[in-house]
Parts: structure tokens; C-alpha cells; sequence
């Protein structure tokens, strides 16, 4: 186990030091120096580790004890609740159920909302439309096997694709919703992937803790011709998705 210097968890940029430690145990589990039911260490080696006070460590648990990366054991002490993430493919072709099949069961989309906004100067950029042109808005939460593994806002330009968020609660599918508008296949066009702290919104709709840290995927799709479709931020729980370029 990577032992941190005192140095390495100060405060840097308005984090606590708390939410620093649940980071480095999270890397812990991500990087495979802790497998699932394996114990963690008690609160005075890590107070120890990581140079801070139990109460500091004691909180840093309890955050992940919540989000269930953690599982605690009256009389036992704390083990790896999972430490086996999904893989998500990101290449020329994206796609929610292909990507996760043979990983879960059951797949799901739901619609937590949809409006007509203007475009922006970047959106218009990236959807190749005028700035202050209608984009449709729509703001979706994926689930696998019961559990959240995306947050995503999409974009797409309303005179193209009149009536989408109708159409994609009907279908339940991006692949399937845009086959009513005459697109048999897409593919990505552009990935930006980064990774930080999840929102309020994010931890909420995800059920995360306060802390949890999100895969950010800034994609753009694209038709046969080349021509922008719509273009999507997706938010991922790194400890349950790893992105596979």
C-alpha cells in the first residue's frame, strides 16, 4: 500500500483533508491494492499514514462507508463493499447496451427533463449551427442492474429533430430514437475525457457522497455524412465505470 507524506494531503485548492484521504483509498481500490472483502486498515494506522487525526480518517470512512465503496462490521472493522468497476468502451462506435453488455442484465434510461435552449458560442462551435440557434436540451440518468453509472446533458438542434425527448422516452434508446429521424447509424466524432468531484446535482442523482469523483466525457456524434448530430457531457462514478479509449 502507497504510503502518503504529510505533505502530499495538504489542503491544495479548498480540498479537505478528509475528502484527499477518501480519494487515496478509493486509488487504492481502483489500482488493486485492495480487492473486494479485503479489511481495511483501522483508524490510528491510517491517522498514521496519512499524518492527520482519527477524526479526520473517521470521516473520510464514514463518506465512503455511505456511498457504499465501504462496508462497516460492528466488531470487525471496515472491508471493500466492491471493487469491481464496469468497462465503458469509448471509440468510433459508442453505445450504452453494447458497451456494458455481457457485464450486467438489465439496462435503463430515464428523462429526468428536457427544454429548448439557445445555443451558445461553444455549442454552436461543436453542433456546427449558429450561435442562438434552438438546441432541444435533455438531461437523462442510465442505470445498470439497478445501480446509476451515468449523468448525461445532451444537445441536439431542434428543426433536425423536432418532438426527441418524446421519442427517446418511447423508445428508450439513443440508437432506436434516432432511427425515427432517418439516421440508421452515427458514430463519434470527438472525446474529451477528465475526471473531478461531483456536483451537489451529480452525487445526488448518482447517489454518491460527498467527495465522489465523476469520468467526464465531452463527446460530440456525428452521421454518416459527418455532420454533428448532437453532442453529449456525460458524468460516470469513477468507482463504478472505467473508460476504455
Amino acid at each position: 500500500m502507497t504510503v502518503l507524506s504529510r505533505t502530499e494531503i495538504e489542503p491544495a485548492g479548498g480540498v479537505a483533508l478528509w475528502r484527499q484521504i477518501a480519494d487515496a483509498i478509493r486509488l487504492d481500490i481502483v489500482g488493486g491494492k485492495l480487492e473486494t472483502g479485503d479489511r481495511l486498515a483501522g483508524e490510528l494506522p491510517l491517522a498514521e499514514r496519512f499524518g492527520v487525526n482519527r477524526h479526520t480518517v473517521r470521516r473520510a470512512i464514514a463518506v465512503l462507508v455511505e456511498e457504499g465503496v465501504l462496508r462497516a462490521e460492528h466488531g470487525r472493522g471496515t472491508f471493500v463493499a466492491e471493487a469491481r468497476r464496469l468497462s465503458y468502451p469509448i471509440g468510433r462506435r459508442t453505445r450504452f447496451s453494447e458497451g456494458l453488455a455481457g457485464q450486467t442484465k438489465q439496462r435503463a434510461r430515464t428523462i429526468l427533463s428536457s427544454r429548448i435552449e439557445r445555443a451558445t458560442a461553444r455549442l454552436a462551435e461543436r453542433l456546427d449551427v449558429k450561435p442562438g440557434t434552438r438546441l432541444i436540451r435533455v438531461e437523462t440518468v442510465a442505470f445498470a442492474d439497478g445501480r446509476a453509472l451515468s449523468r448525461a446533458t445532451g444537445w441536439l438542434p431542434e428543426q433536425r429533430f423536432p418532438g426527441y425527448p418524446a421519442v427517446l422516452a418511447e423508445t428508450g434508446s439513443t440508437t432506436e430514437a434516432l432511427k425515427r429521424y432517418g439516421i440508421d447509424d452515427y458514430s463519434r466524432g470527438s472525446t474529451r475525457i477528465s475526471a473531478r468531484h461531483a456536483t451537489t446535482d451529480e452525487a445526488q442523482v448518482l447517489k454518491l457522497a460527498p467527495g465522489a469523483v465523476v469520468l467526464v466525457s465531452d463527446a460530440v456524434d456525428i452521421d454518416a455524412a459527418g455532420v454533428p448530430i448532437h453532442t453529449l457531457l456525460t458524468r460516470f462514478p469513477a468507482d463504478r465505470m472505467e473508460l476504455v479509449v
